[in-house]
């Protein structure tokens, strides 16, 4: 390796500062090789950055940004992919300063591409994409077309966003002939991962029920089968191995008359090759027409360091009806019930249901030792309507002491002509 990289380092520094940039830029590239090959990425990032600081020093532009492809390298080495990006970003503002035409237009991909790929790690796909839309104004259009590095951006664009595994297969094939430095090599395969991961994974939703009323819990069953994500573990080409998924955060669209009702905690973490099932649970408020639940999105890692968003693109119809009309009834002493003496007992029926409960009958029934002295037993009524109440009062006379049971028999049609009925009982106490 040559002398000690340290003492050149120090000189290195010397040289910077007695401003001897062309010197400085040289000696400071060639520290930064030597800590590269010693595994130091962070003291080879800084020898890289401090190289193209001096060449810039020195309008050196075309050397500068290629110091700043390897400072954002050493950071990739290091899995520092948010720290490349602002070396990619921070070169895409030197490139303008190149004379010539062709040089800029290459620098411009180069730069946008690499910043795209490092937002692909961090789930920022369309921030890429707008990155890399907006440097094509300044590029020669067909050279821009005709580009490696954005035909790749372009099939992992089509892969993820139509699930379309042959264009990812295409990028394998290729991949070879991408002029990429080593750190540049992981970050795309890693990004290949990514896009893998999400045309291969595997959900499945059902709901727990086929019809609902507006007073029930719906339930959205999602499984998620991490399978898949052994194949790209296994693979020679990726040489990655995914240990965990984890979805940190989840994403409904919902029609207006829902509400989550509850999420699961997060965050989720399914070990790699399982199944695992999420029970989304919303309220329905009230019916409209053609309720829907999603598109879902999961807010996902893999390893704790990979971001991407899934989507679950179905939009899911739950079978929403109103729940059957049902009748509050309660009665109540007016006055306290002696032996020998009557007293008003009012009936009092209410409809806190969603619909109208129609062709209404109501009979009361009593035993023999509570005499009616007057009053209907009978009701009959056309329509309660939701929300509505009757009521009425019966004279009744104890004849002796004891718990009675007075039996209120109700029949009633829903809004669909379903017949309903129901016997309630309630208690009695006279006392002497």
């Amino acid at each position: 390796m040559g002398k000690d990289p340290e003492k050149r380092l120090r000189k290195a520094d010397q040289l910077y500062k007695a401003m001897q940039y062309k010197r400085a830029a040289k000696l400071f590239n060639t520290v930064g090789n030597n800590f590269l090959d010693l595994g130091d990425y962070k003291t080879a990032k800084e020898c890289f950055f401090n190289a193209a600081k001096s060449a810039f020093n020195e309008d050196k532009y075309l050397p500068g940004l290629e110091f700043l492809r390897n400072a954002a390298n050493a950071s990739l080495l290091n899995n520092n992919f948010s720290e490349a990006y602002q070396f990619y970003t921070n070169a895409l503002n030197y490139v303008p300063s190149l004379r010539g035409t062709s040089d800029r237009d290459y620098q411009f991909i180069l730069f946008s591409s690499l910043s795209y790929l490092c937002l692909f790690l961090e789930g920022k796909q369309e921030e890429g994409l707008n990155l890399v839309k907006k440097t094509k104004t300044f590029v020669n259009d067909t050279y821009f077309k005709e580009n490696a590095l954005i035909k790749l951006i372009k099939d992992l664009t089509v892969a993820t966003k139509d699930s379309k595994e042959n264009y990812l297969k295409k990028i394998e094939y290729d991949f070879e002939n991408y002029k990429f430095h080593e750190g540049e090599r992981c970050l795309a395969k890693l990004a290949l991962v990514l896009a893998k991961t999400i045309v291969t994974l595997k959900s499945k939703s059902r709901f727990d029920k086929n019809v609902y009323t507006t007073n029930d819990i719906i339930n959205l069953i999602i499984n998620v089968d991490t399978k898949p994500l052994l194949d790209i573990s296994n693979s020679p080409f990726y040489n990655y191995k995914i240990n965990e998924l984890k979805i940190t955060k989840i994403g409904i669209t919902l029609s207006d008359n829902f509400t989550t009702y509850k999420k699961p905690e997060f965050p989720i973490t399914i070990i790699a090759g399982q199944n695992y099932q999420i029970d989304l649970l919303f309220k329905p408020h009230f019916q409209m027409e053609k309720p829907f639940i999603g598109p879902i999105i999961l807010t996902s890692e893999l390893n704790g360091s990979l971001k991407f968003y899934y989507e679950i693109p179905e939009t899911f119809y739950p079978n929403l009806i109103s729940p059957p009309p049902t009748l509050d009834i309660s009665i109540k002493n007016l006055r306290p019930p002696l032996i020998g003496q009557s007293f008003p007992l009012e009936i009092f029926v209410e409809n806190k249901s969603e619909g109208d409960a129609l062709d209404l009958n109501i009979e009361v029934e009593f035993p023999e030792n509570l005499k009616v002295m007057r009053g209907t037993l009978k009701k009959q009524i056309y329509s309660l309507r939701s929300n509505e109440n009757m009521k009425w009062e019966i004279n009744l006379k104890p004849l002796e002491a004891g718990d009675y049971s007075i039996k209120i028999k109700t029949i009633f049609k829903d809004p669909d002509q379903n017949q309903i009925g129901e016997i309630k009982d309630f208690p009695l106490i006279i006392k002497l």
